[in-house]
């Protein structure tokens, strides 16, 4: 077989395993995400903020959805809690949190922009930067509280 002939079976191959391949989806992409930068539980995000752990919570929601509620801190645990949405991340992340080795738990309504938010922050250099599972509704059904506009909740399931 010629060299010539060679490189042409090879590109072929090359260009038909390319059409063939299925673009991927938007929970693909979120799936992906999750793997690539791991979910950390309400439950382990809470111990590390009971006993003051060096972490920082990023809520990267729109700002209408923050009027759902939002994981609350007090005075001594508020300069580790940040927003900015998703659409700005790329743009104001570096002058937010300058220390790329910091632990970055990121949060969403449900956990899909959060994942996607962490694996953008992976790859921005910030090693630490993981999600929370499940988001604020994960959460909020994990028992926690939700600091509200009319001030600290908890999500009750109603039982009949």
């Amino acid at each position: 077989m010629t060299l010539t002939l060679k490189i042409v079976l090879v590109s072929a191959l090359l260009v038909s395993t390319t059409l063939m391949a299925k673009p991927m989806g938007k929970m693909d992409l979120i799936n992906q995400a999750r793997k690539d930068v791991g979910e950390m539980t309400p439950k382990k995000l809470k111990f590390l903020l009971d006993e003051a752990e060096d972490v920082i919570v990023l809520d990267v929601r729109e700002s209408e959805q923050r009027s759902e509620g939002s994981i609350p801190y007090d005075d001594m645990t508020k300069e580790n809690f940040f927003t900015v949405t998703r659409g700005n991340l790329e743009w104001k992340i570096d002058k937010m949190i300058p220390d790329k080795d910091a632990l970055i738990v990121t949060y969403c309504r449900r956990g899909g922009r959060g994942a996607l938010a962490a694996e953008v922050l992976r790859k921005m250099g910030y090693k630490h930067a993981t999600t929370l599972k499940g988001g604020l509704k994960g959460w909020a059904k994990a028992g926690y509280h939700i600091q509200t506009g009319l001030g600290v909740t908890v999500l009750q399931n109603a039982k009949k």
